[in-house]
C-alpha cells in the first residue's frame, strides 16, 4: 500500500509536540496507531519502522516524546553523546507529562477525516513503555510493547500511586507484550515480575520471549534481528487487525 507522510504541531499543556505522520495515500477511514520511539525520537529506524505500519492500512502517528527538552525537530545520534542526552531528558519528563501529551494526540487524531476513530498504540525501547503508559487511556483498544524498559524501575519521574505498573486497573485494551532474552536493560527476573504483575489482574495480554538482545527490531547496528522483526511485525499486525478494524 502506499503511503504519505506529513507532521502536525500539536498542543499540548506541555507546549507544542511535533507529531510526524505516516498514513496511507487514500481517502480511506483508517485506524491510529500511536507510534512511541526510543529515547532518540524520529531516528531513520523508528520511520522506517512507523511506515512498515502505515503500508498495511494504519495512520501512524510518531510524537516527539521529549518536546518540552528539546528543540522542534531534534532527533538524538546513535552514540554516547545521544544516549546520554536522551537518558537525561528520561529521567527529567514526570510520567504524567505523557498521559496529557496521548490525551492531546487523541484528540488531534479523531478529528481528522481519516480516522475510523480506533486507536492502538505501539512502542520501542521507552517507546514500549510509552505504549504501555498510553494503554491507560481508555479509548486504546489495544497496544503492542516492544521491549519496554523501566516498567520495573523508578527511572521515569513519578509521583505517589502513578508509576505505570500501579496504573494497571486502568487498561481496558489487549496488551502485546514482546521480549528479547538476552536483553540486559530488561533482565530476566525484571521480566517475571512484570509478567506475574500482569497475571494478577483481568488484562487480556499475551507474552512473547525471543532469543534477542535489546533494541532487536531496529534495521541498524549489529543487534539487529530481521527474521525476528518479521515475525513480530505479523503478531502486531494479527491484533490491530483484529482489534481495529
Amino acid at each position: 500500500m502506499l503511503i504519505q507522510s506529513d507532521h502536525v504541531d500539536i498542543n499540548t499543556p506541555t507546549g507544542i509536540m511535533r507529531t510526524y505522520i505516516h498514513r496511507p495515500n487514500s481517502s480511506a477511514q483508517v485506524p491510529v496507531i500511536l507510534f512511541y520511539s526510543e529515547i532518540f525520537q524520529q531516528t531513520g529506524p523508528i520511520e522506517r519502522a512507523a511506515k512498515v505500519m502505515a503500508s498495511h492500512g494504519y495512520a501512524v502517528l510518531v510524537p516527539e516524546v521529549f518536546h518540552e527538552l528539546n528543540a522542534i525537530g531534534t532527533v538524538l545520534e546513535y552514540d554516547d553523546a545521544g544516549r546520554e542526552k536522551g537518558n537525561a531528558d528520561k529521567a527529567t519528563k514526570d510520567v504524567e507529562a505523557y498521559d496529557t501529551d496521548n490525551q492531546a494526540m487523541i484528540n488531534w487524531a479523531r478529528q481528522q477525516a481519516w480516522c475510523n476513530g480506533n486507536i492502538g498504540a505501539m512502542g520501542v525501547c521507552i517507546g514500549g513503555h510509552l505504549a504501555f503508559r498510553a494503554a491507560l487511556q481508555q479509548e486504546v483498544k489495544s497496544t503492542a510493547c516492544f521491549y519496554a524498559t523501566d516498567l520495573h524501575t523508578n527511572t521515569i519521574p513519578n509521583k505517589p500511586g502513578q508509576h505505570s505498573m500501579e496504573r494497571l486497573g486502568d487498561i481496558h485494551g489487549e496488551l502485546l507484550m514482546i521480549w528479547g532474552k538476552q536483553d540486559n536493560h530488561v533482565p530476566t527476573n525484571a521480566r517475571n515480575t512484570i509478567h506475574q504483575k500482569l497475571l494478577e489482574t483481568d488484562i487480556i495480554f499475551s507474552w512473547h520471549e525471543f532469543n534477542a538482545q535489546h533494541a532487536f527490531m531496529r534495521d541498524e547496528g549489529d543487534r539487529y534481528d530481521a527474521e525476528l522483526a518479521a515475525i513480530c511485525y505479523q503478531i502486531s499486525l494479527r491484533m490491530f487487525a483484529r482489534t481495529l478494524y
